[in-house]
């Protein structure tokens, strides 16, 4: 088996969807699959490449066992449109090399072209070089994309130019969907929503974590002087990490012994540190840590803290945080709603805020203060990590999942016609 992956966002890079491919691709050489990557040159989170290394037109071999492509990208400050505008470049970018290696004989031809989101143009790009070379296509989509569109910052209005463009992606991202030999979701009621679309051969495979790397991190031995709350991740339009500050701050006037850390980056970070500098910094707000500082920060947690907005879309998201949090065997504080508020619920490793409730949070670290024991979880949240999103397991599906595409396009193909 052979695969192409088209990829916006790819290591070195840190971040979400570059751990899942890293950890994917190295499951999958490992079983024999060739990979290749198109990738830009690295340049997230701060939209300008910082590795001399990396050039645009080159290939380099990962340590995981692919070969990566790197094709060029425009520099941006961050904001929703400079970064759509570098998504589409190096879309038609991905696009482009793609199909010169194809040509060229470079990578052979792949029996199978994934594309994936959170950059929409991506999945275009796929859609146009698994077309243009009659090879089989899987989108994959690790988050509720298109919905989340209507629910952008800076997409609203009823009668607006911006709406209008908002149904147009809407629209065409619903049409790769449709197009595409399989659809990847990594949750069951997001799967469910394209399947009541229409939308064939969709299928779920989750997003991962590595238990091993975190099991590790073993509930304290004694009581700290003050409850110990953690949030770690993206700190983004979509985890509205102010109800963390306010509720923060809410208990430590009323004299609750309550310690807290933000620690990450993203779009709100700024915005996050002013309401907290407003509300007395009742929060511990920090810059992002390199991946070997990440277990001492869940060794001083006492409630690891998992939050996204109330929008709908989010009820069919499973934030891939939510697995590293429970292999670690912490008591979580999940300020979600639908699929993932209900495996925290279904393996009792922590307590459940509806997104945006203040007073619940308040309430929910209060008690947890008074009742330290509270704080002890049973280890079904590890064994459920384990049984359903090791990287081997994922990796597996993936794996199978290409046969079937491959298979299904040789029963479909036309017969080849004589010279």
């Amino acid at each position: 088996m052979h695969a192409l992956l088209l990829s916006h966002y790819f290591e070195p890079e840190h971040g979400a969807p570059q751990r899942r491919w890293r950890a994917l691709i190295e499951q999958l050489t490992a079983m024999g699959c060739a990979v290749d990557v198109i990738a830009p040159v690295p340049h997230h989170p701060s939209g300008r490449a910082k590795d001399g290394r990396y050039r645009a037109g080159t290939t380099e071999l990962g340590a995981h066992g692919a070969s990566v492509h790197r094709v060029s990208y425009l520099p941006h400050d961050g904001s929703l449109m400079r970064r759509t505008i570098d998504h589409v470049w190096v879309a038609m970018c991905s696009a482009r090399r793609g199909s010169a290696l194809i040509k060229r004989g470079s990578i052979g031809r792949p029996d199978v072209v994934v594309a994936t989101a959170p950059a929409l143009p991506t999945l275009a790009a796929g859609w146009w070089l698994a077309k243009r070379h009659a090879i089989p296509f899987v989108v994959e989509m690790r988050d509720a994309w298109p919905d989340l569109v209507s629910h952008t910052p800076g997409l609203h209005g009823s009668r607006s130019l911006k709406h209008e463009l908002k149904q147009l992606v809407h629209r065409a991202v619903t049409a790769v969907q449709r197009s595409a030999d399989a659809v990847v979701t990594t949750t069951e009621a997001f799967a469910d929503v394209l399947r009541a679309r229409g939308i064939q051969h969709v299928e779920v495979i989750r997003n991962g974590t590595d238990p091993a790397a975190y099991e590790a991190v073993a509930p304290p031995e004694d009581l700290h002087r003050a409850l110990r709350v953690l949030y770690m991740g993206t700190i983004g339009r979509s985890q509205g990490l102010d109800t963390v500050v306010r509720a923060v701050a809410r208990l430590r006037e009323a004299g609750v012994r309550l310690d807290a850390r933000i620690v990450g980056a993203g779009a709100d970070h700024a915005q996050l540190r002013d309401l907290n500098r407003r509300l007395g910094s009742p929060v511990d707000v920090r810059e992002a840590v390199l991946p070997e500082e990440v277990l001492a920060h869940y060794r001083w947690a006492d409630t690891c803290v998992v939050s996204l907005r109330d929008w709908e879309p989010f009820r069919w998201t499973v934030p891939s945080k939510l697995y590293e949090l429970m292999a670690t065997g912490k008591h979580l504080t999940a300020i979600l709603a639908g699929e993932g508020a209900a495996i925290v619920q279904k393996t009792d490793c922590g307590v459940v805020i509806a997104p945006g409730d203040v007073d619940g949070l308040v309430e929910a670290w209060a008690l947890l203060e008074r009742e330290r024991d509270a704080l002890l979880v049973s280890d079904a949240g590890q064994r459920w990590v384990r049984e359903h999103v090791t990287y081997p397991r994922l990796a597996d599906e993936y794996l199978r999942l290409f046969s079937a595409v491959v298979s299904r396009g040789r029963t479909s193909a036309p017969p080849a016609r004589s010279a």
